[in-house]
């Protein structure tokens, strides 16, 4: 007879809804863990013949599902949480939004705001189901990756890059082979670590001269490292692109040769069909961030998932909405493609709630460049999950798992959360770190940073 094999943790009694291509799903199922990874997922009744376990985890009543890929975080801007809505409030609200008042916030930031703003920030994802975030770029990113390792999230972070525009604040700008071999000098830094690794960044093209972004091109074929950026967010960065150049966005991109696999566009709103067919045969990833998204223009998200485009969702940064919750976020893409691409053309349901969390979750491991690791629970993947309640009076009765998951549930939900096989949070109790000092921190330089905040924006 077969000896059992030990493990390390073994949860036991949940609803696996697996998001893998088969559709995957089992009730009252078992989940085997050794090390980072999941080497088995199958009946509870047949998990005590097969595995001695060091821990185990009762799930009873609980939906094991893959943890999210947040595709865009500003994690620098966690506390200018509600700010923005409150100068909005008092008709004082500036455009554009990033060069007015998120730049210069993140001018303000010292190492230890970012540290703090990484705890926050993480936390926040953490207790919400995210495991894994892709950062755009900010101040001081090994404070970023000191809090992610802390905190036992998984993320890529990266430096904001920005070469030119004497309007950004001085501390903010670099030349041109300062950022090429800070954003080198990060990468080769953190490339070791297992959960936590540096991306590249470019701020976005109108504080990006050519010969950075072609030398971050260069740099990421090297490095074979993803650039984060922002494209095709807003008017004024067509209006810039078109003046300057006489082609849009991606069209310039694709003009100075780079354009390519490497590149994770964020927002990408205002494409063209010929920005689209860029994206796909250019194999670009872009993140969708339907807090703010919809507010600069229609996101072509049908149009991008039609195409086969790797298509995360993302949430943006708390500046842009106090929420990290990436189960909102579905919700909110959802409806909105319903308003731009299903009702004008009286089609109801263009895409479903469920077939967007699949989306999310594919999109996600996808633009993580992990689609083999993550994004669905399959043996071999790495044991990145959350365990969700089914039966709070917003989800009762769960009459289908998958569809409570998709339409019923919200970040608060999320009971227990796995990272790279770790307990991380257990019935909504963070495990990793103790945040009360960081709440004490940010409680005594909170005043002093919107001081200095509100002289940068006067």
């Amino acid at each position: 007879m077969e000896q059992p094999q030990q493990i390390d943790l073994l949860i036991h009694g949940a609803y696996v809804v697996a998001f893998d291509e088969a559709g995957t799903e089992v009730k009252d199922a078992a989940i085997a863990i050794e090390g980072d990874s999941i080497v088995w997922v199958g009946p509870a009744s047949e998990a005590a013949s097969r595995f001695i376990a060091k821990d185990k985890l009762d799930a009873s009543g609980l939906i094991a599902m893959p943890g999210f890929v947040d595709g865009h975080l500003h994690t620098a801007q966690q506390f200018l949480h509600g700010k923005l809505a409150a100068i909005r409030r008092r008709g004082q609200l500036k455009e554009p939004g990033w060069s007015n008042y998120l730049v210069p916030f993140e001018a303000c930031l010292e190492p230890e705001d970012i540290y703090c703003s990484g705890l926050a920030a993480y936390a926040s994802m953490i207790s919400s189901g995210t495991t894994c975030f892709l950062e755009a770029g900010g101040p001081h990113p090994d404070e970023m990756g000191r809090a992610a390792n802390e905190i036992g999230i998984r993320g890529r972070i990266a430096l904001s890059t920005m070469d030119c525009d004497e309007s950004i604040p001085a501390g903010s700008r670099f030349t041109t082979d300062e950022a090429l071999k800070q954003n080198e000098a990060l990468v080769k830094r953190w490339q070791h670590h297992p959960r936590v690794n540096a991306w590249l960044s470019l701020r976005q093209i109108m504080v990006n001269t050519t010969p950075l972004t072609q030398g971050m091109s260069a740099l990421a074929k090297q490095l074979d490292t993803p650039i984060h950026t922002h494209l095709g967010e807003g008017c004024y960065e067509v209006d810039y692109s078109v003046a300057k150049w006489g082609l849009r966005p991606a069209e310039y991109m694709e003009s100075i040769g780079a354009l390519d696999a490497n590149i994770h566009a964020a927002h990408s709103v205002l494409l063209s069909l010929k920005e689209l067919d860029l994206y796909q045969h250019r194999n670009v990833s872009a993140c969708h961030c339907p807090f703010n998204n919809y507010s600069m223009g229609v996101p072509r998200v049908l149009e991008m998932l039609h195409r086969g485009i790797r298509l995360a969702l993302g949430n943006d940064g708390a500046a842009t909405r106090g929420s990290l919750d990436m189960f909102e976020i579905v919700h909110a893409a959802t409806v909105g493609q319903q308003a731009v691409g299903g009702t004008p053309y009286h089609i109801e349901a263009p895409i479903t709630h469920e077939q967007m969390l699949a989306a999310a979750l594919r999109g996600g491991s996808q633009a993580a460049r992990l689609p083999d690791k993550i994004g669905s629970l399959e043996v071999g993947k790495l044991a990145d999950l959350i365990l969700v309640e089914s039966d709070s009076f917003a989800q009762f009765p769960n009459h289908d798992p998958r569809i409570t998951l998709a339409e019923s549930t919200v970040g608060p939900n999320v009971r227990t959360v796995i990272i790279d096989g770790r307990i991380v949070m257990k019935d909504r109790v963070l495990l990793t770190v103790d945040l009360t000092a960081m709440k004490e921190k940010v409680a005594s330089r909170y005043s002093n940073i919107m001081e200095r905040y509100d002289k940068a924006i006067a």
